[in-house]
């Protein structure tokens, strides 16, 4: 989730992650949650993982050569990085993890984020071989703290879409020392994708999909645009990005009535916890101009866990499934 977050909305998931840690939210927290599972919360693991040949030289997406001499206490600082080393079969060697890394196998890990914001201190004290991060990855003098500790850092490309998926899991691997792992990764998750793409319903017409980011507990509700990467997701189970189709430029755009009706989606997406915090899918309609649109009049919703909906990692070909499968059951039954 963290790669495609960025700027503006960074401080928005900070300030939103502090209220819900003080309690606050907008649903009653004695009602069972609006949303349920929709993709397996554990990642899996290639079997016969070879041991990291290291050293290895790389050069990283911050334009650094990072050489990499020991790979046994691995800190990486985004839920997406986290599902790859784990998925490459090295996840005994990860000693922390960010807040968005959400999946079974890593969820007794110390957090080494408060909000989004990495805590230096909280990484060097578990004294790591390697910290693997993304060009968001901050603030910028927390990562200068780690490097000046003498910490090799790898700074990874943020992903953009599901072509981003390959080129991110093979950059970890080579890293890693062990580039044969990330081919096999890379090639599964590829066709496990490509599988999922050829069992999208052929549609008349597309149906149109809105991306909306949801924390009711600090009245926070923002409509995806061009740069919300969700785009290449809605894309490929068959759908129209709405936002972005209706001139929505920007990552993200605070929701006004007027632009949910020229959006005019059929289906809107959110995050479980997105959802959660307006009440469900009863307070989802309640926000202004979702009731007037055609999402809204047939409570039609897409919910994806907030940890795997954009990682574009070892994950994505479930989250694909589960689009596809909640975009289309009702229209299918119909």
């Amino acid at each position: 989730m963290r790669t495609r977050l960025t700027g503006a909305l960074l401080a928005v998931l900070a300030l939103t992650t502090a209220t819900a840690c003080g309690g606050s939210s907008a649903a009653d927290p004695a009602k069972k949650p609006a949303t349920t599972t929709t993709t397996a919360n554990r990642v899996e693991p290639l079997e016969n993982t070879p041991a990291p040949s290291l050293p290895a030289t790389v050069l990283a997406a911050d334009g650094k050569k990072v050489t990499v001499e020991k790979a046994g206490r691995l800190v990486p600082l985004s839920g997406s990085l986290s599902e790859i080393v784990f998925t490459l079969g090295l996840g005994d060697r990860v000693v922390a993890r960010d807040i968005t890394a959400t999946f079974e196998q890593a969820e007794k890990l110390p957090v080494v984020t408060r909000g989004h914001d990495v805590s230096a201190e909280s990484v060097l004290s578990l004294k790591p071989d390697l910290v693997l991060a993304e060009t968001t990855t901050g603030p910028e003098e927390a990562m200068d703290q780690i490097r000046a500790a003498g910490i090799p850092v790898l700074v990874v490309a943020p992903a953009h879409g599901l072509d981003d998926v390959g080129p991110r899991i093979r950059a970890v691997a080579d890293a890693l020392g062990v580039p044969s792992a990330g081919k096999q990764l890379a090639e599964r998750s590829q066709e496990r994708i490509a599988a999922v793409r050829r069992e999208v319903p052929r549609q008349s017409e597309k149906p149109r999909v809105a991306f909306l980011y949801l924390r009711g507990s600090a009245s926070v509700y923002l409509i995806g645009g061009k740069d919300s990467g969700a785009g290449s997701l809605v894309e490929a189970a068959g759908a129209v990005d709405a936002g972005a189709e209706s001139g929505l430029d920007k990552d993200f755009t605070a929701i006004t009535s007027e632009a949910l009706i020229k959006a005019a989606p059929d289906a809107i997406l959110v995050m479980s916890k997105g959802l959660d915090s307006v009440g469900g899918v009863d307070g989802l309609v309640k926000i202004p101009g979702v009731a007037e649109t055609p999402a809204g009049m047939n409570r039609r919703v897409v919910s994806i866990e907030d940890g795997a909906l954009l990682s574009y990692g070892p994950r994505t070909d479930q989250v694909l499934r589960s689009v596809v499968e909640q975009l289309y059951k009702k229209r299918d039954a119909a």
